[in-house]
């Protein structure tokens, strides 16, 4: 298993002799290397068996920064970026020569973003290079969001896990790209767009895309529990099958179901404390001796877009 810590130092060596190392942030943990090292990138989507055309986030901890990696900041980027940022919020931006093709899997834009995560960012303070980084799992499984889940499923792979603690947020950044300097969401996630739409006003929805995504993240399949995952309408679930099926439920206990096998997201009804249990109550189900999972969605408001997206990408396709 890796080496389980908070040293920066640590971290920062291995990652200036091209290794990879797992990083807290406020979203979920990612699998973090040299952005501008071929070889470190290269190592990325070997250990999460990625494939080579889902591209990459960059993560640094400052504006001035981020303006070393990207040609262009429209106007309403960097008003998103003055808000938003460190925070939820990944931006995509024509890319400087220097950020490697390999990172934006040969598309012309990168998606970028500084982390509200206070050890994360006196890490990056400290290194000449930003970090590519996507989420520190294997391909298309559930996001880990503590240093524990890392371990469980990559410990083997990696040098080095620095443990921030559990990720406040707990699903991935919402990606913000512009088309004729017009706001595209490309991937719903930690920032409402609700809260995006204050800032540069009305924005569209892009669907997700089966081979060739425009941004991280945008793969139709992905973030799926080994065993399989089933949705429904809130409250329609159908009857049977207690002892084989475990529950996702939103804020309500299923009154006729052993609560051994239920988790639920948010007894208020409160959409970030929702957001941030839904990958962990997915990993424990997964855990539990079980045939399958079900789960209702969400209600729309706030996060609801952003957790539904992700249990629809998560559950079995007819």
């Amino acid at each position: 298993m890796a080496i389980t810590g908070n040293d920066i130092d640590i971290a920062k060596e291995f990652l200036l002799k091209g290794e990879l190392v797992a990083i807290p942030t406020e979203t979920v943990y990612g699998l973090a290397g040299n952005a501008l090292n071929d070889n470190a990138v290269l190592s990325i989507f070997e250990v999460k068996n990625r494939p080579a055309f889902d591209p990459l986030i960059i993560h640094t901890d400052s504006l001035e920064k981020v303006q070393h990696y990207v040609s262009d900041f429209p106007e309403k980027a960097f008003a998103l970026a003055k808000r938003f940022w460190p925070g939820p919020l990944t931006l995509l931006l024509p890319k400087k020569q220097i950020i490697p093709d390999l990172v934006t899997s040969g598309l012309d834009n990168v998606a970028v973003r500084i982390p509200n995560h206070p050890l994360l960012l006196e890490l990056l303070k400290a290194l000449p290079f930003p970090l590519a980084a996507p989420s520190a799992n294997p391909f298309g499984y559930i996001s880990p969001t503590n240093a524990g889940h890392v371990n469980a499923q990559l410990g083997e792979k990696i040098a080095y896990i620095l443990d921030g603690g559990e990720s406040e947020v707990g699903i991935e950044s919402t990606i913000v790209g512009f088309e004729n300097d017009e706001p595209v969401v490309y991937r719903l996630g930690g920032l409402a767009v609700e809260e995006i739409e204050e800032i540069v006003g009305k924005v569209k929805l892009m669907p997700h895309s089966s081979s060739n995504p425009k941004a991280p993240g945008m793969l139709k399949s992905h973030y799926a529990p080994r065993k399989p995952l089933y949705l429904y309408e809130r409250g329609i679930f159908p009857a049977g099958d207690d002892e084989i099926t475990g529950y996702l439920v939103f804020d309500k206990y299923l009154e006729s179901i052993d609560l051994k096998y239920q988790r639920i997201l948010s007894k208020s009804g409160d959409m970030k404390e929702a957001a941030h249990n839904l990958f962990s109550y997915l990993r424990e189900l997964d855990t539990l001796p079980i045939q399958q999972i079900r789960a209702e969605f969400v209600p729309l408001n706030g996060l609801g877009l952003a957790i539904n997206d992700r249990l629809q990408r998560a559950a079995v396709k007819d």
